[in-house]
């Protein structure tokens, strides 16, 4: 499998925790979201979105999207499960998995930053704030969820979908400088993952490009 995606990519991020929690073999091309390399016409080719990650399978098939892409990988490779095997407990993985992915990344990805700061004209602090803002709205709501059922993870005691979620937008949060002080489960469960090696090995600093 090829996995196209770039290293500060959190939704690449996420697909990269799923394949190294499965064992899986990948081989790593890097796209450069920030010098516009999703915008080229040979990832279009690849995705209609212009985005990473695209997985691209031993037959040559495409995926797109991260959240489809560790459902895929869960259900073709199941061991270790991502989701639960009750469905209750599926729900509310995706629920707390889609806090982040749908509720909070979509508001503060690098292309909805690059439209503040280029079309409505926001400054670098104004920037700054819209980004710590909807972070601690989605990790408030995700906080209390934990609270409701805890656990050493998101989710029981091994990791989730849920976590291949949690793991990257703590590591955004921390490089945009989040108050983080008052999410004490979230951060037992972040720190909880980042002593497993698949977490580890698929963070933004193990990236081949990484810089």
């Amino acid at each position: 499998m090829k996995l196209y995606n770039y290293f500060r990519s959190s939704a690449s991020f996420r697909v990269r925790i799923a394949l190294q929690l499965k064992g899986l073999a990948y081989e790593y091309v890097p796209v450069h979201l920030v010098k516009g390399e999703q915008r080229s016409a040979d990832l279009a080719a690849l995705a209609a979105e212009h985005l990473v990650p695209v997985l691209e399978l031993e037959d040559g098939r495409r995926l797109t999207q991260s959240m489809a892409i560790i459902e895929y990988l869960d259900e073709t490779h199941p061991q270790p499960a991502l989701l639960p095997g009750d469905a209750i407990g599926r729900a509310r993985v995706r629920a707390l998995a889609q806090i982040v992915a749908c509720e909070v990344h979509p508001l503060n990805n690098l292309r909805v930053l690059k439209y503040l700061v280029h079309e409505l004209k926001a400054d670098e602090p104004a920037k700054n704030a819209w980004y710590r803002h909807w972070v601690g709205v989605g990790l408030q709501a995700y906080e209390a969820h934990l609270a409701e059922q805890p656990g050493a993870f998101s989710h029981g005691d091994a990791p989730t979908l849920a976590d291949c979620c949690l793991v990257p937008q703590i590591f955004n949060a921390q490089r945009f400088d989040c108050d983080l002080s008052g999410l004490p489960r979230t951060m037992a469960v972040f720190d909880a993952c980042m002593k497993l090696p698949a977490f580890q090995q698929a963070q933004p600093s193990a990236c081949p490009d990484a810089a």
